[in-house]
This record gives structure tokens, C-alpha cells and sequence, in this order.
């Protein structure tokens, strides 16, 4: 259980389950990044939609309100320091912070409703699964994570869907915050973490290029990753590579376990099968990649 500080807990809940859970959760997340109603939100603050990243960094980014460059390639890691330049701070001159959080609950809204269909918003299932990942998320100790903490802070909607949003978005960074410190603990730098990622099979090189990093720092980092080991000279990765990319995910999956340990394995288990028609709804609606940048379906 967790102690006075929440820094220590006694984790017990399998590994195994809190993947299921973020591969349940993520999808309703990461929505917002790719539905065609974000993207008219986005049009109307002024964002050019030619180009998902303006939104992107907009709508990720706003909790921590009108941060600069350095802090949020900081909280974000693996994207390359020139490409979040490149779209930060101009985000916060085309919106405030403040206007970006109330479209993007407006783009949720009119996502969930377009995908999921206005009968499963209104209807019971996905109140109750609203209240059961709300509880997990109010869970999360956020010490140290400053993406969860950023979203832990939003007042909560009124609305069931966009509760499950919002606790689906804190979750997610809770996560994706205890990753960067199992990325940091086995010392692989944010050019490094995508290079080994993709030498293990998580995504293609073409899907990490998204993140910005030129061919010079992919190479150097790919170096950097033989000299240690890691890779092999064709940039295969070695099994001391797999070994340690293994063992960064399951940090990872370590490192999530305790809203679900404080949620409990019989609320956990309810949850997860609450969530699998709205999983199915948007993995099918077809508008998420097929590829993704995170590994899910692959590790």
C-alpha cells in the first residue's frame, strides 16, 4: 500500500494487466490527435491543420500552460530539441494555453460522440467505466511526473465521456512519465531511445522519423548504441539490446502498477471490459495509424 509520501507501494498487479490496461486506454486517448472534429477545433483557434504537429504540441502541451521550448521537449523526450523549436512557443501566440484546454474537451466531446456513437456516451456502461478509470487516475501519485501532474490539476468535466478522456489522458502521462525515468536509469538518451526502440521491432525507422531527428543524429546515436553493445555493426539489435529494452518496459509497466493496485484487481478487471467496445469502436473507426510510435501490438 502506498505510504504517507505515496513513493512507496507494494505493487500487485501483474506486469501483464497494466499493459492491457494503457493498450486499452491509449487508443482513447490519442483520438484527440487524429479526428477530423480536433482538427476543425484546431482551425477555428487559428492552428494550421495542413500538418497534425501545430495541434499536436498545442493540445498535449497546454496543461503545463505557456511553457517554452526547453521545458516541453523536456517533458516529451524523444522528439528532437529542433523540431519542438519549431512549433514552440508559437503555439501560445496563435492560442493561450487557457482557450487550447477548453477546445480540445470541445474536440473530445465531439469525437466520442462521432465514433463512439451518442447511445455509448449516454449510456450507463461508459458512466461506470468513466468513475472506475476516475479513480484510478485520482490514485496516481504524480511526484516527479510533470505531464500527469499538469493534467492531474484540470478541474474535471461534468460529462462521463470526457471524464474517461481526462482520466485516460492522466493515466497515459503517468505512464509515459515513469518511462522516462526507466529510459534515463538504462542511460539511453531520446535519439538513443527511439533507435534502439525500432531495432527491436516496435515500429519502423520511417514511423520514429516523425519526431524530427535528421539522419546525422540517428546515425550517431546508432553508434553510440554499438559501441555499448547494444546493436550489432548492421544495426541489428544484440540480444544484450533486447535485454535491455525489455527491461526498460517492464520498469515502465512497474512504474504504472499502482493506480491499479489502489483501483484493485476486481474494479481493474471490470474496467478492462467495460473499455472494449469504445476500443473497438475507435480502432476500427480507422482514423488511429496502423503504426504508432509507442509499440502497442508489439511489445
Amino acid at each position: 500500500m502506498s505510504t504517507e509520501t505515496g513513493m512507496a507501494v507494494e505493487h500487485t498487479v501483474e506486469p501483464g494487466r497494466v499493459r492491457q490496461m494503457w493498450h486499452l486506454l491509449e487508443p482513447l486517448h490519442a483520438l484527440l490527435y487524429y479526428a477530423p472534429e480536433a482538427f476543425e477545433e484546431a482551425r477555428a483557434l487559428g492552428y494550421d491543420v495542413e500538418e497534425r504537429w501545430p495541434a499536436y504540441f498545442a493540445w498535449r502541451a497546454a496543461p503545463l500552460g505557456p511553457a517554452g521550448a526547453e521545458r516541453i521537449g523536456s517533458a516529451f523526450y524523444s522528439f528532437s530539441p529542433k523540431m519542438v523549436a519549431r512549433y514552440v512557443p508559437g503555439v501560445w501566440r496563435t492560442a493561450a494555453p487557457a482557450d487550447v484546454l477548453d477546445a480540445r474537451l470541445r474536440a473530445v466531446d465531439r469525437a466520442y460522440r462521432a465514433v463512439l456513437g451518442p447511445e455509448v456516451v449516454e449510456g450507463p456502461d461508459l458512466a461506470e467505466a468513466a468513475a472506475l478509470a476516475r479513480r484510478a487516475a485520482e490514485a496516481a501519485v504524480t511526484a516527479g511526473r510533470p505531464l500527469a501532474a499538469a493534467n492531474a490539476e484540470l478541474p474535471w468535466p461534468e460529462a462521463p465521456h470526457l471524464v474517461l478522456w481526462q482520466a485516460a489522458t492522466i493515466l497515459r502521462e503517468h505512464r509515459g512519465d515513469g518511462h522516462l525515468v526507466a529510459l534515463l536509469a538504462a542511460d539511453l538518451d531520446p535519439a538513443e531511445s527511439l533507435v534502439s526502440f525500432a531495432a527491436v521491432g516496435a515500429a519502423s525507422e520511417q514511423t520514429f522519423a516523425s519526431r524530427g531527428w535528421s539522419d546525422s543524429a540517428w546515425s550517431a546515436a546508432r553508434d553510440r548504441l554499438t559501441a555499448r553493445g547494444l546493436l550489432a555493426a548492421d544495426g541489428s539489435v544484440t540480444d544484450a539490446g533486447r535485454a535491455l529494452r525489455a527491461g526498460v518496459e517492464l520498469r515502465t509497466d512497474e512504474l504504472a502498477a499502482a493506480p491499479w493496485a489502489a483501483l484493485g484487481a476486481e474494479s481493474t478487471a471490470r474496467l478492462a471490459g467495460l473499455l472494449g467496445g469504445p476500443w473497438l469502436a475507435v480502432i476500427g473507426s480507422g482514423l488511429l495509424p496502423g503504426e504508432n510510435t509507442l509499440g502497442i501490438g508489439k511489445i
